[in-house]
């Protein structure tokens, strides 16, 4: 804990609702950010994505062992991300603090799937509640209890769309959302960095559009 809480800045990266991109006018340190950001959104909205096309199958009642436990599920959003994004998620020249953040997402989502297994697998229950946006919640829990305050990363939204309280979006997201996401001359999909302090510490935070499927 002492390595973390010895940063200087903070990395806060929050997934509004799709489409990530680099701003290369950035200094090298806030394009490193943006890039550890966006590798990381990528990869929840990767998790995500498999989740819901998984939710046929997970909500059908005549089905018991579903055989979607969270290696094959890692291994499917794994796929995912490198199809989209064009490279592996851990390859060669990632940075340390990339590869450490990384890995604690893929450990995070593996354990949310192994311990939904009772639930996933239950016969005769048709709708079981385990949908993205539950998912993306529980996942970025435990990607902040393995990663301390090096980095957090949430899903939210206007607050009239947000079910769970818990994903309300917080003062400065509810600010963005309101003063830079509704301007209507805004380029769709742009994200918005802004270099800011978070319970008084230098934090770099980014909000990236992502919109809304159905089994969200």
């Amino acid at each position: 804990m002492e390595a973390l809480t010895a940063l200087a800045r903070t990395c806060i990266f929050a997934v509004l609702c799709g489409c990530m991109l680099l701003l290369s006018s950035l200094a090298a340190e806030e394009a490193a950010d943006v890039a550890t950001g966006t590798r990381l959104a990528e990869l929840l909205r990767s998790a995500r994505s498999v989740l819901s096309n998984y939710q046929p199958l997970i909500n059908d009642p005549a089905v018991a062992d579903k055989h979607l436990d969270g290696e094959r599920f890692t291994a499917e959003a794994i796929a995912l991300y490198a199809k989209r994004t064009g490279r592996e998620l851990i390859s060669d020249d990632l940075a340390e603090r990339d590869r450490k953040l990384l890995q604690a997402q893929v450990e995070a989502m593996r354990e949310v799937v192994d311990e939904q297994q009772d639930d996933i697998n239950r016969p005769g229950i048709g709708f079981k509640g385990f949908v993205p946006a539950v998912f993306a919640r529980l996942m970025n829990e435990k990607f902040v209890a393995k990663v301390g305050n090096e980095s957090l990363v949430r899903v939210t939204a206007p607050e009239a769309l947000v079910r769970n309280r818990k994903s309300l979006p917080d003062v400065w997201e509810a600010r963005v959302i309101e003063e830079v996401f509704s301007d209507p001359k805004r380029p769709k999909g742009n994200i918005y960095t802004e270099a800011t302090k978070v319970n008084g510490r230098p934090a770099f935070r980014m909000l990236l559009p992502e919109y809304y499927t159905e089994s969200c």
